[in-house]
């Protein structure tokens, strides 16, 4: 693993994948190709480079899985029954915990192939720095924004510039970090003092859908620098 190099900490940092191999909206999903590789290769290829983390897993109830995944990735078995459309991700995410011991944990998803590992790093420090209890990556959007009927980010009557508006962050799902207590005693994968990594473009691309994978089909073939 290429991550030896830990970011000043002496803290254990796992990540995890949580990955069902059968999905509802896009059949096989997860193993669907992308660049040469299965979908969910990318992230996994990506987390193992990142410095200060120590194990890359994946968190799946089929052995099955790691035919797709690169060499290094650590195979976590887990009940059939989380594999269920009604399991909620903090039911996953608890089981997981429970059973793999670490100071912070990295959850990624494989929906987000084009994360890099320098937007990884930067959070990650921010968190073994001290500065902060978590972090996510999220999109930054400034424009008008409406929610239930009202704008939300400006003055109806004073319509500003949108260089000058208050920025709404919004998460991508590409990744969560928290040091243990956040999840354990708190119940929550976002602190009390978060760090918003901003992801823009391919990076904050989540495929969910068909019509995503067809995007992240072209454009993986004009990424110059995949990984």
């Amino acid at each position: 693993m290429k991550n030896s190099a830990a970011v000043g900490s002496s803290s254990k940092v796992a990540a995890f994948v949580p990955v069902k191999l059968n999905s509802q909206r896009l059949p096989n999903k997860n193993i669907l190709p992308l660049a040469g590789h299965p979908l969910c290769w990318h992230i996994c290829n990506t987390l193992l480079q990142v410095a200060g983390i120590h194990e890359v897993y994946v968190y799946c109830s089929d052995e099955a899985v790691m035919q797709y995944l690169p060499h290094g990735v650590i195979f976590r078995k887990r009940d059939k029954t989380l594999d269920q459309d009604t399991v909620k991700g903090f039911d996953i995410y608890r089981s997981f915990i429970g059973e793999v011991d670490a100071d912070i944990y990295v959850l990624a998803h494989t929906t987000s192939p084009f994360l890099r590992k320098v937007s990884f790093e930067e959070a990650l420090r921010r968190i073994l720095d001290g500065k902060n209890d978590s972090a996510f990556s999220a999109e930054r959007i400034q424009t008008f924004a409406w929610y239930k009927g009202k704008p939300i980010n400006y003055d109806i009557h004073d319509v500003p510039r949108t260089q000058d508006m208050e920025p709404i962050w919004v998460e991508t799902s590409g990744y969560y970090m928290f040091k243990k207590a956040v999840f354990t005693h708190h119940h929550r994968r976002i602190g009390f003092a978060p760090y918003i990594q901003e992801v823009s473009g391919i990076e904050a691309l989540d495929i969910d859908e068909k019509k995503d994978y067809e995007l992240a089909c072209q454009l993986a073939g004009l990424e110059e620098s995949f990984v």
